[in-house]
């Protein structure tokens, strides 16, 4: 079921932008610190990119860069999670997330399950490939594959229903 709706692509010389994009930054905070209440919680539902795909697919790649970067570098500042040693790694997610999420809305124009698969297949495969290159073992880098499905899941059919019932926010 493919769903049209008012999408953006917002500026970064817009002060919409980046308040959008702090809003998406706390919650990006925010639900890795509930997740981690869970043991595994991080591994299971892979908090961080949950309102990165939400961002970048409803106001743009641009509004999803700043999600991106900030999220975890906020997070691992502030928190020392995510490890220093998964940085580059979840960062490259986040951005591939960002710029996916952001080019499938634009060249769809509409939101579907089936786009948001094949955005977050997509942003999990290209990472796991560069996590492999970055740390040299194939188990670790499926690791969003072996214990991640939770997450993927959430971050298809939760981002799905944010993004579609989220109205003029």
């Amino acid at each position: 079921m493919a769903t049209t709706l008012k999408l953006y692509s917002l500026n970064y010389t817009q002060l919409r932008t980046y308040l959008i994009a702090l809003a998406f930054i706390i919650g990006n905070m925010l639900f890795p610190q509930l997740a981690h209440l869970i043991p595994q919680g991080g591994f299971i539902f892979l908090p961080i990119y949950f309102f990165t795909l939400i961002g970048a697919y409803k106001y743009g790649w641009r509004t999803g860069l700043l999600t991106a970067v900030l999220s975890p570098t906020a997070n691992y500042l502030l928190f020392g999670m995510p490890p220093l040693a998964v940085l580059p790694a979840i960062l490259f997610k986040s951005v591939f997330l960002a710029l996916a999420a952001g080019y499938a809305a634009h060249r769809f124009k509409r939101l579907s399950i089936p786009i948001l698969i094949a955005v977050v297949l997509s942003y999990q495969l290209a990472g796991t490939l560069v996590e492999w290159a970055l740390i040299g073992h194939f188990f670790e880098a499926i690791q969003d594959f072996r214990i991640g499905i939770p997450g993927m899941l959430l971050q298809v059919f939760g981002g799905y229903l944010v993004i579609r019932y989220s109205g003029r926010l």
